[in-house]
């Protein structure tokens, strides 16, 4: 059965509408059509149908190679760094932002990036604009190796001015059960491998944002000597996405566990995938943090443990192994191109001790 409307006879009159209101439906449908060639880019053969639908398809027959398939899941977004990406007017980098946040707390279970949706939310839509934000999250979704199936774009006018936006996404992944990685599976001796971070990533803004440009008056268009760019590049550096490399891990050695290093800091989100009884111990001696990490500390007078707390400090994601895995999961990395060292080791917990914590100074 269909269903048939009484239009109604149209009047020229001054009543209300959808676009008195502020919002564009035409604007948002150009808006799709612009971002289908890059959403294409990311499928699957395990996804059916296309972009518009109600809501994306994932065949999940594709899951029967697993004995006991576990889904994992996460949800995330990119913070106050979107309002950099607006001032600047570069909107196809925050995707590879957005995808990392998520794909890589997914991998850190053991888990393979699946798929992935978006919410974009504006105070108006600017079709390429959004279009530029969909490219930047496809794009993100090649490196993690999962498809985008769907997602939302939503104007609010009045509750957002014109020009702003903020964006978020979800993503699935799925582990075979006796795979999962975690706590349980960490052991006294085992080593503690960093892989470096290709900037601040999307955490600490705030405080970023407060230190270079309420208390120091930086511009986003100062070069900095030390970076070799304009402070605004620096900052719109996208977060590296790890979850392929991660998996490669698991496939060339007996990884442990992983740690995706975001909000809380090093120590703190180690300590999140250390067991009871247990300790992590870093050596700061292994690495020299990007200028970037000492121009907030020393511009705002940031205490150390402060920074360490907030900010990644050099390291995005941490692998937890046999001590004996060291050089082949080193070699696994730099074939993928990944800078990474032995940066610690588990030992046993003392009766004051955190479940992780930094020792010595950073290399000069």
């Amino acid at each position: 059965m269909s269903a048939v409307f009484d239009q109604g006879t149209p009047s020229p009159g001054t009543g209300a509408s959808y676009a008195s209101a502020g919002v564009d439906i035409e604007a948002g449908d150009r808006a799709v059509e612009l971002m289908k060639e890059w959403v294409k880019k990311t499928q699957r053969p395990e996804v059916l149908g296309g972009l518009g639908g109600f809501a994306g398809l994932f065949d999940a027959s594709a899951l029967k190679r697993f004995e006991r398939p576990l889904l994992a899941s996460a949800t995330d977004g990119v913070g106050t760094k979107v309002d950099l990406a607006r001032q600047l007017g570069v909107y196809d980098t925050i995707g590879h932002d957005l995808v990392a946040m998520v794909m890589d707390d997914i991998v850190v279970c053991g888990a393979e990036p699946l798929f992935m949706t978006d919410y974009i939310c504006v105070g108006k839509v600017h079709p390429e604009r959004v279009a530029a934000i969909v490219k930047g999250i496809a794009e993100g979704c090649v490196l993690a190796g999962c498809a985008l199936v769907g997602g939302e774009t939503a104007e609010h006018p009045g509750l957002l001015g014109p020009d702003d936006f903020d964006v978020a996404g979800a993503g699935t992944g799925v582990v075979e059960a006796d795979r999962l990685l975690g706590a349980d599976r960490i052991r006294k001796g085992d080593a503690v491998i960093a892989m470096a971070a290709s900037g601040l990533h999307s955490n600490g803004y705030s405080l970023v944002r407060h230190v270079l440009f309420e208390r120091a008056k930086l511009s986003l268009d100062q070069h900095i000597e030390e970076f070799g760019r304009t402070l605004g590049e620096e900052l719109l550096e996208p977060t590296k996405i790890y979850s392929l490399d991660c998996l490669a891990l698991t496939r060339t050695t007996e990884v442990h566990a992983f740690s995706h290093i975001t909000g809380g800091g090093l120590a703190a989100n180690l300590a999140r995938v250390v067991p009871d009884g247990l300790h992590a111990v870093v050596d700061r001696e292994t690495w020299t943090p990007d200028p970037v990490f000492d121009l907030v500390g020393r511009t705002g007078d940031v205490e150390r443990l402060e920074l360490e707390k907030t900010l990644n400090m050099g390291v995005g994601m941490i692998a937890i192994l046999p001590e004996e895995s060291t050089d082949v999961a080193l070699a696994t990395l730099a074939d993928r191109g990944v800078n990474a060292w032995v940066a610690g080791e588990i030992t046993d917990r003392g009766d004051h001790e955190t479940g992780a914590a930094l020792i010595g100074s950073y290399a000069n």
